[in-house]
């Protein structure tokens, strides 16, 4: 089998390292077939996609709608790396998977709207998957109604007309969508558990995402309900394209 690429660009080594663990659980996937690159800590360079079966995405603090004055020279650097190699993704129908950050690379290249109107803080929320969801071959199996961990500052508030929406939210609509039949990319952190989400509340507690004082409360709100389903998807994913 051709081994998976994962893009990540977390710059602590705890939150970093847990997250590829996390990816090489809930897809199945070894050290040897889950090859990961930490974009923050080098370029990318160039990528032959017929080396890889699919390519992931991971989460990070970078957010795709900051003003580019705003921007560092890595997020900048990164940024341009993903939207190359999306080019090419798109271009074929790669099988690509992107979480959380994924939906800000994918929605950029698709010019979808992007901004804070929609941010969640960091909890575990119910969503719903649409017609379209429902006979999607990596959401098959999965209740209608799903709990999922969320987090973020920036989501889509448009959705261009080339993404198919499967799972929506109430508080951010566009919480799952599919470009062609292989790109996808999630709002919510399939890749998570409590530990992990934990361990990341942590790690990124001076980065804006809950205010002074409120530590405590966003580590028990990411347990207020169990979390089943979501990583499945991931090994739906792998599932569908090894090859």
């Amino acid at each position: 089998m051709k081994p998976f690429l994962l893009l990540a660009t977390r710059a602590e080594d705890v939150p970093a390292d847990e997250e590829y663990a996390l990816f090489q659980r809930f897809t199945g996937l070894d050290e040897s077939s889950l090859v990961r690159r930490r974009l923050e800590a080098e370029p990318l360079g160039p990528v032959d996609l017929d080396d890889y079966s699919g390519v992931f995405v991971g989460g990070g603090p970078f957010n795709a709608s900051d003003p580019i004055e705003k921007k560092s020279a890595v997020q900048q650097r990164v940024e341009s790396e993903i939207a190359a190699l999306l080019v090419d993704v798109l271009a074929r129908d790669f099988p690509f998977f992107g979480a959380c950050y994924g939906v800000g690379t994918v929605g950029t290249a698709l010019g979808a709207t992007i901004d804070g109107t929609h941010r969640e803080p960091i909890s575990v929320v119910e969503v719903c998957r649409t017609e379209a969801g429902r006979a999607d071959p990596l959401l098959r199996g999965l209740p209608d109604r799903f709990t999922a961990f969320v987090g973020h500052k920036e989501a889509i508030t448009v959705l261009p007309p080339a993404a198919t929406l499967l799972v929506r939210g109430e508080a951010c609509p566009v919480q799952m969508f599919r470009v062609g039949h292989n790109v996808y990319a999630t709002q919510f952190h399939p890749e998570c558990d409590v530990e992990g989400i934990s361990t990341r509340i942590r790690a990124y507690a001076h980065h804006g995402y809950f205010g002074g004082g409120e530590l405590d409360p966003t580590l028990a709100a990411v347990r207020r309900l169990p979390v089943p389903h979501t990583g499945g998807i991931l090994r739906a994913f792998v599932e569908r394209y090894a090859r």
